[in-house]
């Protein structure tokens, strides 16, 4: 990024989001006939390429497999998932995250679906992590997850947001699957009555982590993100759209490797629109999206030189923005 723009965000300076075009040639057209159903997830691994998570039972024609990777042209290098031994797949595909190893994690936020699951690049199971079931409210229940819906990968532990059921961000270890630890709203101990105060809503949308440590957590429905230590200590929130009715404004972000993670692209589902955020504060900097632009959109990242990427449920489709 140059210099000005730098500067422009150091001091909360407005950012022009107009300079975000879509690439209407990006991805390449899928082999046999295939398309995609409800795009419920999409990230960018170490490679710039990037991998997207769909939910094949919702596409309308030849159905593409799950889990597609796509090299920064658009051209199909993966796609594989779905069913298969020693593993539960999911009755809903919800989110995907890569880690610096190149495994590929996902969750499920179906009826039943409990569990977190990790492959290898070329999908070969590598481990899975809970159970499906019947899913109730125990957010501090360190076995039991119940329709998570965000994950990251950072130094060896997974972060969940847990998520559609349960009201908190929970860890394992990313080797064994152990429980390490796990914290509701504000780094306090999570509380499922009715009515309790200062909590999550559901759901607890994503979870990210930054280079330097700070995890970052989309709390949807209460229009918000919330920023905690590696070890849940609770340092601050940022208010985004607060008068959004349900959904809520917060679905997914995507800290900016482009320039140093300076800002951050938070994809606001409820009034269809990407925000620019300044991170050292969560200031709004700038704004994307009309009306009709995007439908249902759920979900963001973004590659090392600027290019944002969307995943939509309703337009069933991944757009790739430029800069």
């Amino acid at each position: 990024m140059r210099l000005l723009a730098v500067l422009a965000i150091w001091l909360g300076l407005a950012v022009p989001a107009a300079a975000l075009t879509p690439d209407p040639h990006w991805p390449q057209p899928l082999p046999a006939g295939w398309v995609l159903g409800e795009v419920s997830g999409v990230t960018v691994d170490a490679q710039d390429h990037v991998w997207v998570l769909h939910r094949p039972a919702t596409a309308r024609g030849t159905k593409a497999p799950p889990v597609l990777e796509f090299d920064p042209a658009g051209k199909l290098l993966r796609a594989w998932g779905g069913p298969g031994p020693g593993y539960d797949w999911f009755e809903s595909e919800h989110s995907i995250a890569v880690d610096s190893a190149g495994h590929v994690w996902l969750t499920g936020n179906g009826t039943r679906d409990g569990h977190i699951l990790a492959f290898d690049a070329d999908g070969h199971f590598i481990r899975q992590i809970g159970h499906p079931g019947p899913n109730h409210s125990a957010s501090n229940d360190p076995s039991r997850l119940a329709r998570p819906a965000g994950i990251a990968v950072d130094h060896g532990e997974v972060f969940v947001a847990d998520g559609y059921t349960n009201r908190r961000v929970i860890v394992f270890d990313a080797v064994t699957g152990a429980y390490k630890r796990h914290w509701g709203a504000y780094g306090a101990r999570p509380d499922d009555a009715p009515g309790a105060r200062r909590q999550f809503a559901l759901p607890v949308h994503c979870v990210h982590v930054a280079q330097d440590g700070l995890v970052y957590v989309c709390d949807r429905r209460n229009d918000r993100v919330q920023v905690f230590r590696r070890d849940g200590t609770y340092l601050s929130e940022w208010r985004i759209a607060p008068a959004t009715p349900p959904p809520g404004s917060a679905w997914d972000l995507a800290l900016n490797p482009a320039d140093g993670e300076m800002t951050v692209i938070l994809a606001d589902g409820g009034n269809e629109r990407l925000h620019i955020l300044r991170r050292a504060d969560g200031r709004a900097l700038s704004t994307l999206g009309a009306p009709g632009q995007f439908h249902w959109l759920h979900a963001v990242a973004m590659d090392r030189h600027g290019s944002v990427y969307t995943a939509e449920i309703t337009g069933r489709r991944i757009l790739r923005w430029a800069p």
